[in-house]
């Protein structure tokens, strides 16, 4: 099961036993033939047309058999390709759960260079993904980071559309760990967001973003949940990120500080059902520890205020923070949530992750309250897909609830 990254956030926990799709356009080209030598002279300048020449042309390169592009990809696929001006490669396999049952999930992943001879800055990176099961589940979409020359801007973009059996319990604490609110609905949203930064100094980029996502809430079972609301939601937001990024590496940080700063601003006059905003934080810190081991962490909280619609509250749960709650579950127009994660390569292209968590949702800070502190934990296998970008398949735990998730990316 494939998502994008954070803020977009569609449920996930599903339990995948990745198939490897190798390219069908991976051979090498066949080499020419040489040239017919030119006819021998003797000494005299005359011709010696008696004389025969055997010319042996050069070794032909053999196409490659499915077999052996299968074991390219798996000694090759994550090696720097520095002579590939677009280093791609496929990656899916089926996935079974409870709440989609049996699909098939697939991404496609790329790393390129703008300017092939900088070498200092980190490469762009976009993938395409999508997910189908038999429960009716789709989800389809692409989402990547391109990095200007010398790192002067970047464009952030992802865009998808999916269809979901969903639950909703209503908003806020209580009415989330209220079973009796559990309630079917068809969840169907698009979603498209973009930002483009410029660098305003060392490691500080600054720039507008925007964002469009509609969803609709088809066949609720308990319509009073949506408290008066409508279920199908339209909103439009526009406003700026500001971001401080020292990572080494985007996809898969060794060391460095990440700070996003993102604020939105949804107006009626834009076509929205009210007026409101957002405003999110990241803070994220990445530490080498002993041989193959780095510490991460990962500090989020959002806050919305004004006529919030249902589906822009701030959302727990999904495939980056408190894995294993179920993503939507526990909503409302604040959130904050915190985890550390201890990640340790084993051997070759396999690693594991560890992380424990907490999160809290609330409407303001008046009914903050520690007691529902929800705990989140659990373990991963890492398996280097390309240089510096992992597959990962993680089982989260949280309060009566756990479930696996399978991602391109870190969490964090």
């Amino acid at each position: 099961m494939f998502h994008p990254r954070p803020h977009i956030r569609p449920r996930a926990r599903y339990l995948i036993a990745p198939l490897v799709l190798w390219g069908l356009f991976s051979a090498g080209p066949l080499r020419a033939q040489s040239e017919p030598a030119p006819p021998l002279r003797d000494t005299l300048g005359a011709s010696a047309a008696d004389t025969t020449l055997v010319v042996v042309p050069d070794s032909v390169a053999a196409r490659p058999t499915g077999w052996e592009r299968f074991k390219r990809f798996f000694t090759e696929s994550n090696q720097v390709k520095k002579q590939k001006k677009f280093d791609f490669s496929v990656i899916g396999g089926p996935f079974y759960s409870n709440d989609v049952q049996l699909g098939l999930g697939i991404v496609a992943s790329g790393l390129y260079r703008m300017d092939r001879r900088d070498t200092l800055t980190q490469p762009s990176n976009v993938s395409l993904f999508g997910s189908v099961a038999t429960s009716g589940f789709y989800i389809i979409g692409i989402q990547g980071s391109n990095l200007f020359p010398r790192d002067r801007y970047r464009l952030n973009y992802t865009l998808y559309t999916l269809s979901f059996p969903s639950y909703f319990w209503g908003i806020g604490y209580d009415m989330a760990a209220d079973k009796a609110n559990k309630s079917k609905y068809t969840q169907k949203q698009n979603q498209l967001k973009v930002d483009f930064q410029f660098r305003i100094a060392d490691h500080l980029y600054l720039g507008p973003t925007a964002s469009i996502n509609h969803v609709d809430g088809l066949r609720l079972e308990q319509p009073r949940l949506l408290a008066g609301q409508s279920p199908y939601v339209t909103s439009i937001g526009v406003g700026f990120v500001l971001n401080y990024d020292t990572r080494d590496v985007m996809t898969n940080a060794y060391k460095g500080w990440y700070i996003g700063l993102e604020q939105y601003a949804n107006p009626k006059w834009l076509g929205n059902s009210g007026t409101y905003g957002r405003t999110d934080l990241i803070v994220d810190y990445y530490q080498r520890l002993w041989k193959g081991a780095v510490l991460a962490f990962d500090l989020h909280t959002q806050h919305n205020y004004g006529d919030v619609p249902w589906t822009m509250m701030a959302k727990m749960g999904g495939s980056y923070r408190m894995r294993g709650y179920y993503d939507g579950q526990y909503r409302d127009r604040n959130l904050t949530e915190i985890q550390i994660e201890l990640r340790q390569h084993i051997y070759n292209r396999h690693g594991v992750a560890v992380w424990v968590g907490a999160g809290n949702v609330y409407k303001n800070f008046k009914t903050f309250r520690w007691s529902h502190t929800l705990p989140n934990y659990g373990i991963g296998y890492r398996w280097e897909f390309k240089n510096r970008v992992n597959v990962r398949l993680d089982y989260g735990f949280g309060k009566g609830q756990s479930g696996f998730l399978f991602q391109i990316n870190e969490a964090f």
